[in-house]
């Protein structure tokens, strides 16, 4: 049969490997500042400006640089944009970049559109470049890892779909009939993130001009919606495209076959049809209904078999080629991350049992679980990838093999230093939280006793992050001196025959997979089938169910100065910190229950849009803080925590104090949320919404001023300097806030003490 000729386009995957590199800088910087700032919480104050003579600054005695800031380097900020940056930035882009690199090779056929493939790069590049700008400013959902406002769900929905476009384009011209297992991962990798993004991100803007949305769900049913994403976000963004990844270049480097062509089958449709079922194992213990929870917890057990069976794949496909990892870094690389998808695949399936979720939950343990996998399976992965890439496409030696496991060896090291250190914190943290004297009493009344006890492995995570990023340095400088030593060859030429028409019917004798890998339109309706099955039956009754959420008459809807303190509590990233969710344990109901002893019911969250339940606990949880402390104590807790309570590593926020609160969008508010969301507001609160407020903000600064006449003093001084320029304390953020924060909880009243389990 006569060959054609064509083809590779190599700059496309230059392209997304240097915004691989540059990014994964980023994000490793951002991480390590968050990390410093858990011990540090100083840190904006060195750097910008205060008035506290306690602590050394660039510009002590002036506290109007922090003001300033506006809270650009709040620790909610920097948290969301270092999860954002190392999801969507670092792992996202080496995904495309080895997807355009693989996919060539695979099908024998260039990209289906070079013009598609720009496209797609650069909407990916503006879409991180947004997110870094809106972040810093403020503009966020808080949902967890999905904090992007609509805008930018709109245009990574319309990048993804050009990169499908241009993925299932390019299989179509194909000339190779079957499709390798790694394309199968790159399809259901599309397909899955295309249904999670579209559906968790529904939502409804205050308007077309601006940034402000809120989320199509409310309460309990956001919960499932977004864990149902954030759990798969984690599966089909850091797991099924890193595996294609793995499937593709792990053989390639070891230069031997795949272990197991079945094994590879069963690896697939299994992971891709139990992950969907697992998001509810996040939310145990909560208002979740309790069959959703129990099939998370079910589902999350079986996804050891199919994990493992990657993992082993992988491995096992290094069998008589041991020798080559003592000699190859890439391979290394690729080792360590197998063994890291293994070890947190494992330990996730632990972590969503009842009996392990209730100590781990909302600790540091899980954040320790979330860096092994993210450090070592997906960093380990692009690592080896861009190891591999770079002397291929620029056709020459990479410029140092020392360097190369110097790298491997620092980013080894680290890890083990930032895991372990996280998983003796949450095993403390957990066991802290819920130890009682003899007479029934909690052993660590004061939440900052359970934080100060943590402080030295926040630091040695700390030390284990320097490390991981001195080798990520170390990698860029041999890519660079890689680079200069060699020569691009932006295009690759090919041959290979043409692929002949044998229609798509199965043919006699013809194994059923073989068939499928044939036809790439019957797979992929199959994988679509197979990955939306779990959400469906999950999420359709809990949505559609009235008597999933039980209403609760007491719970009224917030008022229009608690709606504006809600959305300047996300704003700042607030729910980064603190949970909203107490969980019906005799420790956090003993804990947290204030005036009125009642864990969390699914009917208190009905107007939360988006629920804020958080997913760890450097703060203690606030669901009944509502009348806990006097106002006077959060004016000042906001302005200063280490004032209210010595030893604090919660940031100052003292741009609430002398922000004026925007109203101009807060009858809007309130008329969105009756009109689409069914919010039971009247006509007439309205119309009187301006005065609602005004009545509460003046209710709040009044008390503050009776509780604290330094206030009192200082807000007179202020108004004394600056005469008819003055502010009145009841027109700025820091009311509304506490407006906000004062509600929490007070709508059940009960002195009753309940618990739903034996702890």
């Amino acid at each position: 049969m006569k060959t054609q000729q064509f083809r590779y386009d190599n700059s496309i995957v230059r392209a997304f490997l240097y915004a691989t590199i540059a990014f994964g800088i980023v994000g490793f910087i951002l991480g390590l500042t968050a990390a410093l700032m858990l011990f540090y919480p100083e840190l904006p104050e060195f750097l910008f400006g205060t008035d506290d003579t306690t602590i050394q600054s660039l510009r002590s005695g002036n506290i109007q640089g922090l003001i300033n800031t506006q809270g650009a380097l709040g620790f909610g900020r920097i948290r969301m944009l270092h999860t954002s940056a190392v999801i969507f930035a670092f792992v996202c882009n080496s995904f495309f970049c080895g997807a355009y690199y693989s996919l060539q090779r695979l099908l024998k056929t260039r990209i289906y559109s070079d013009t598609l493939s720009w496209i797609h790069f650069w909407t990916w590049q503006i879409m991180i470049i947004s997110v870094v700008i809106t972040f810093l400013l403020g503009i966020n959902t808080s949902k967890e890892y999905a904090e992007h406002e609509w805008p930018i769900d709109i245009l990574i929905t319309i990048s993804w779909v050009v990169f499908g476009i241009n993925m299932f384009g390019t299989i179509a011209k194909r000339r190779v009939r079957h499709l390798y297992v790694a394309i199968w991962f790159y399809i259901g990798t599309w397909i899955a993130v295309a249904m999670l993004h579209i559906f968790n991100n529904l939502e409804v803007p205050l308007s077309f001009t601006g940034w402000k949305s809120y989320s199509i769900y409310a309460g309990a049913k956001d919960a499932l919606v977004q864990w149902w994403y954030g759990h798969n976000a984690v599966a089909f963004v850091l797991t099924t495209p890193v595996l294609g990844l793995m499937y593709y270049f792990l053989p390639k480097a070891a230069d031997r076959p795949v272990f197991s062509y079945k094994l590879s089958i069963i690896h697939f449709w299994s992971l891709i049809f139990v992950y969907l079922w697992a998001g509810p194992h996040h939310l145990q213990y909560t208002a979740l209904p309790a069959w959703a929870q129990a099939v998370g917890t079910g589902f999350s057990i079986m996804l050891i078999a199919p994990s493992w069976g990657g993992m082993l794949n992988g491995l096992l496909t290094l069998r008589g080629a041991w020798d080559k990892v003592r000699e190859n870094p890439i391979l290394k690389f690729f080792v360590v991350a197998v063994t890291c998808y293994g070890m947190a695949t494992f330990e996730g399936p632990l972590l969503a049992t009842k009996s392990l979720n209730k100590i781990g939950h909302y600790t540091d343990w899980v954040i320790g679980h979330v860096h092994l996998g993210a450090l070592g399976w997906n960093g380990f992965m692009a690592f080896g990838v861009i190891y591999y890439l770079v002397p291929i496409l620029w056709r020459t030696k990479l410029y140092s093999v020392k360097l190369a496991n110097w790298h491997f060896w620092l980013g080894t090291l680290g890890i083990i230093f930032y895991a372990i250190p996280m998983y003796i914190s949450g095993f403390t943290q957990g066991l802290m939280w819920k130890q009682f004297n003899p007479d029934g009493t909690l052993v660590w009344k004061n939440w900052l006793d359970t934080v100060t006890a943590i402080i030295p492995y926040f630091k040695m995570r700390f030390f284990g992050g320097i490390l991981y990023l001195c080798g990520a340095i170390l990698m860029v400088v041999n890519v660079i001196k890689t680079i200069k030593a060699g020569v691009f060859q932006k295009e690759v030429s090919a041959e290979a025959p043409a692929l002949a028409h044998i229609g798509n019917v199965r043919k006699e004798g013809e194994a059923i997979h073989l068939w499928l890998e044939r036809t790439p339109k019957l797979l992929s309706i199959l994988a679509f089938i197979t990955v939306a099955i779990g959400g469906m039956v999950e999420i359709i009754p809990t949505l559609a169910l009235k008597q999933s959420v039980p209403t609760i008459s007491a719970v009224k809807p917030y008022s229009p100065l608690e709606l504006e303190g809600r959305d300047l509590y996300i704003r700042e990233g607030c729910n980064s910190c603190h949970s909203q969710m107490i969980r019906p344990f005799r420790d956090e109901v003993v804990r947290f229950e204030g005036k009125n002893g009642q864990y969390s019911k699914a009917g208190e969250f009905v107007y939360d849009r988006p629920f804020l339940w958080g997913s760890k606990r450097t703060g203690p949880d606030l669901q009944r803080e509502g009348g806990r402390n006097p106002d006077s104590w959060h004016f000042k807790h906001m302005y200063n925590p280490r004032i209210t309570s010595a030893g604090s590593i919660m940031p100052r926020f003292p741009w609430l104090i002398t922000n004026v609160l925007d109203r101009s969008q807060m009858v809007n508010k309130m008329k969105l949320m009756k009109n689409s969301f069914a919010v039971p507001y009247t006509k007439a609160e309205i119309d009187s919404a301006d005065q609602w407020a005004n009545n509460q903000a003046q209710g709040i600064v009044k008390k503050i001023y009776s509780e604290a006449n330094d206030i009192k003093d200082q807000m007179e001084k202020e108004k004394g300097e600056k005469g008819v320029s003055f502010i009145p304390l009841e027109q700025r953020e820091i009311i509304a806030m506490i407006a906000y924060l004062q509600r929490l909880g007070t709508d059940i009243k009960t002195t009753q003490t309940q618990t739903a389990s034996i702890d």
